[in-house]
């Protein structure tokens, strides 16, 4: 027998009973690894901080708070007839009002632009200072501050919401749960409520939701916007900004290394370790290990591990870093907002400007400016009456029998202004037509009037001769003032059937 074939002691051959044994503790194993690979969630406690980044997250949050909840209570004159909530989405009617603004459905690409306008002026904001819209205006970033700050008046700082946890049920605790769980239901309802005011008269829906008279699909709503403020900014918290938030992910290709983020200086902390008061600095560096950047993350992360998915740029870290600085008698800014570029000029001991201008902010910048301007020339131009020209498709064309060709086009003559408007139907592009409006005594006579905030609907007939063309050609066809001050066209096309 071969020597390689002789099987050792360390080498006998599985049999069929260990061959299933070995199968089994793998298969054991492998459901145990799956098992791991959903982590329960962690709750998160951050320990309230005093500083620069906490006092500009409370002023940013009262300034938006106060604009969400003041804003439809805001009242502005449009004249008889007309609401005068200064924002409103009226969606009996259909208008959009905003304060001197009135946008008509027809008129949805100014939302558009308007998204458009953000969404540039977002990417800009990222390129240049991170996540900064993160760490400050995002919704859920203004509801969860608010609403551990109800959870720290009630059960206190990080430290004793801890204790609270571990405790044992009692009258105590329960009550600190009810009255906490309580005023974040009273602000969730609130923040439902007030979005559904920029739908609805403020006063009036105010009135109607507290007597029970408001309609059941404004009820429904406030629940539903309810449960979501109070689930996600309660108990989903950061698992929003790491799970459910696309931005992270995008957020990668905006920035570069010019961007700013919140930074810890590791040149300058490593290696750390803890302090004793008298001690030398000499050989290590200034970060002690005392875990307070970690104690404050709202995101339950250490910045000193670098740049992480999870950082929204809030600075919490910074000021929890800076406190503890101030008590060592050491510099501030071991955290800090700083580029990866500005690090390593910081290293080499080169001057540290910030570079703003670079050329993904440049793009950005000339990007958004042509939009708004696109969009600041089509409110200038924007006129009162407005025309859309929809063409009958079945028959495509009617031949009279004296071999004449006619269209027929329904014409909806939109007038935004607050007066009746005299107008005359128009027709280009078709030597020879001759138009007449069905229903109109006599009816080749072109005039209409359309009273203010209205619509008028017509029907317009187009005849040629027989020999007036090919068989299809564009023509546009609208409405001009007697006076000339206003013309509004739009393109169609008439067909013939001609070869």
């Amino acid at each position: 027998m071969d020597a390689s074939a002789t099987p050792d002691a360390g080498t006998r051959p599985i049999t069929h009973a260990a061959e299933g044994v070995v199968r089994s503790d793998v298969e054991a194993v492998n459901s145990a690894v799956r098992r791991t690979l959903y982590k329960a969630r962690e709750p998160i406690y951050p320990k309230s901080v005093k500083g620069t980044f906490r006092r500009i997250k409370w002023a940013v949050m009262a300034v938006l708070l106060a604009i969400y909840y003041i804003v439809p209570f805001l009242r502005f004159d449009r004249g008889l007839g007309k609401p005068d909530q200064a924002v409103l989405v009226d969606l009996d009617r259909p208008r959009l009002y905003f304060f001197w603004l009135e946008l008509w459905p027809q008129e949805i690409y100014f939302l558009a632009g308007l998204l458009i306008l953000a969404a540039l002026a977002l990417f800009l904001f990222t390129a240049l200072f991170g996540r900064v819209w993160c760490g400050y205006a995002c919704p859920q970033t203004v509801w969860t501050d608010l609403y551990i700050a109800v959870e720290n008046w009630i059960e206190g700082d990080r430290g004793a919401r801890i204790r609270l946890a571990k405790e044992p049920w009692s009258a105590k605790k329960l009550g600190k749960r009810l009255a906490k769980h309580a005023i974040w239901l009273i602000i969730a309802v609130a923040t439902g409520g007030a979005w559904v005011l920029y739908f609805y008269d403020a006063p009036t829906f105010v009135v109607e939701f507290f007597t029970g008279t408001a309609p059941l699909m404004a009820y429904a709503f406030v629940a539903g916007l309810t449960f979501t403020t109070y689930t996600l900014a309660g108990f989903m918290r950061e698992q929003v900004c790491t799970y459910m938030c696309p931005w992270p992910r995008i957020q990668g290709a905006m920035v570069d290394a010019e961007s700013i983020s919140v930074t810890y200086l590791k040149a300058r902390g490593e290696p750390r370790g803890r302090h004793k008061k008298g001690a030398s600095w000499d050989g290590r560096g200034d970060c002690i290990d005392c875990n307070q950047c970690v104690a404050a993350c709202p995101m339950g992360i250490d910045i000193r591990d670098g740049d992480q998915l999870e950082c929204i740029n809030c600075g919490l870290c910074i000021d929890a870093c800076d406190e503890v600085m101030d008590k060592i008698e050491r510099p501030r800014g071991l955290i800090t907002y700083e580029s990866h570029a500005g690090v390593e000029r910081r290293r080499k001991g080169a001057p540290n400007a910030i570079r703003f201008i670079r050329t993904r902010t440049v793009f950005y910048a000339i990007v958004l400016a042509a939009v708004g301007l696109v969009m600041l020339a089509a409110l200038i131009e924007r006129t009162p009456v407005g025309i859309a020209v929809l063409r009958d498709r079945n028959p495509l064309f009617v031949r009279l029998s004296n071999g004449d060709i006619r269209n027929a086009y329904t014409i909806k003559i939109m007038n935004r202004g607050d007066v009746p408007v005299a107008l005359t139907l128009t027709a280009t592009g078709l030597p020879g037509a001759v138009l007449t409006v069905a229903g109109h005594t006599p009816a080749n006579d072109l005039a209409l009037t359309v009273a203010p905030d209205e619509i008028r609907a017509v029907r317009l007939l187009v005849t040629v001769p027989p020999d007036a063309g090919p068989a299809s050609r564009d023509i546009a066809i609208g409405v001009a003032s007697t006076d000339g001050a206003i013309t509004v066209t739009n393109d169609t096309v008439f067909m013939s059937g001609q070869p």
